[in-house]
């Protein structure tokens, strides 16, 4: 089952950005298995910018592209496969870019809403990971979590690694 953490950083710009590639670090040496994460900014207009960590159009544009080629193949023989195979790339980029993957969006805009143009906010859906070696990573990173659906001590084991460096700075 997934696992949902969102990490608001209010006095951090690049709180978010510094804390997911940690965690893409920690994710290259198996510890941790994301699903899904996004960097949400609120803009000086005032709305919210979700950033996601998937380029969709670019990974449905793989997919529609195998596709078409394996049936253009299969059906029009050598060269028909190459026609078949860009027009199904061109549409799995279009449903990669209007597929709203992984974290809802409206979900994220909403928990984002206290977020001001000075701060970050990040989001993190696990497939799996190793607790306490991940949350060894993560002692100084700043942030407070704003939702999860972790148990009640992973949690308080998490947020209280996050201001760790905060009380030995201060």
């Amino acid at each position: 089952m997934n696992t949902l953490i969102a990490i608001i950083f209010k006095h951090e710009e690049d709180g978010a950005e510094k804390t997911l590639q940690k965690l893409r670090e920690l994710e290259s040496e198996y510890l941790i298995d994301m699903e899904d994460a996004v960097i949400a900014h609120r803009r000086k207009d005032g709305k919210i910018k979700l950033t996601q960590s998937v380029n969709l159009a670019s990974a449905g544009a793989l997919h529609g592209a195998f596709w078409g080629m394996l049936i253009g193949f299969l059906f029009t023989g050598p060269l028909g496969w190459l026609v078949v195979g860009g027009v199904g790339a061109g549409f799995g980029a279009l449903a990669g870019y209007s597929t709203d993957y992984g974290i809802n969006d409206d979900f994220m805009k909403d928990l984002s809403k206290e977020l001001e143009p000075c701060c970050s906010a990040l989001f993190i859906l696990v497939r799996q990971m190793t607790e306490d070696k991940v949350i060894d990573e993560l002692k100084g990173v700043g942030g407070t979590i704003i939702k999860t659906s972790l148990p009640k001590d992973v949690e308080e084991k998490i947020q209280t690694a996050l201001q760790e460096n905060k009380k030995t700075a201060a």
